[in-house]
């Protein structure tokens, strides 16, 4: 009995080598995972946006001048008071705006913008406002997603 106990020893001598195949799967599949989310972590857009000097605006509870830039380009002005809004050129809204603002310093003026007209040229007008007009509170007029939805 005591030579079927030694080879039951010998047939069961440790093996001292490490089993590769599984760490090559999980390699695979690292691989393949790396490799299709590098690109999408380059994803972007390079947009070419307009340079100003334009600030930051704080809320204000006063009401504001409106100017309204149409889609071909066109000036208009709109205050309190006014039913209409009052068609100006440049030369003529920045004396108006100037002269409101002479009167009360704070007073916030909004460009508003038509949705096609380029947004160059609305960023121009602010331009226009802050630097020529003096305005110390200039900012974009816009309308929430859901409200200009029934357009």
């Amino acid at each position: 009995m005591a030579t079927a106990s030694c080879r039951r020893l010998r047939k069961r001598k440790l093996k001292a080598e490490i089993n590769v195949v599984p760490y090559i799967d999980v390699m695979l599949v690292l691989l393949i995972i790396f490799m299709v989310t590098a690109p999408l972590l380059n994803v972007g857009v390079d947009v070419n946006l307009p340079q100003s000097d334009a600030k930051p605006l704080e809320q204000s509870k006063k009401q504001p001048v409106v100017v309204q830039v149409g889609r071909d380009g066109a000036l208009a002005l709109t205050y309190e008071g006014l039913k209409r809004p009052q068609p100006a050129d440049r030369a003529t809204l920045v004396a108006r705006v100037r002269a409101f603002v002479a009167a009360d310093p704070q007073l916030p003026v909004y460009v508003a913008g038509d949705r096609d007209v380029s947004y160059q040229a609305v960023y121009e007008v602010l331009t226009l406002l802050q630097r020529e007009a003096k305005v110390a509170r200039a900012g974009l007029m816009g309308v929430p997603a859901d409200a200009g939805a029934g357009r």
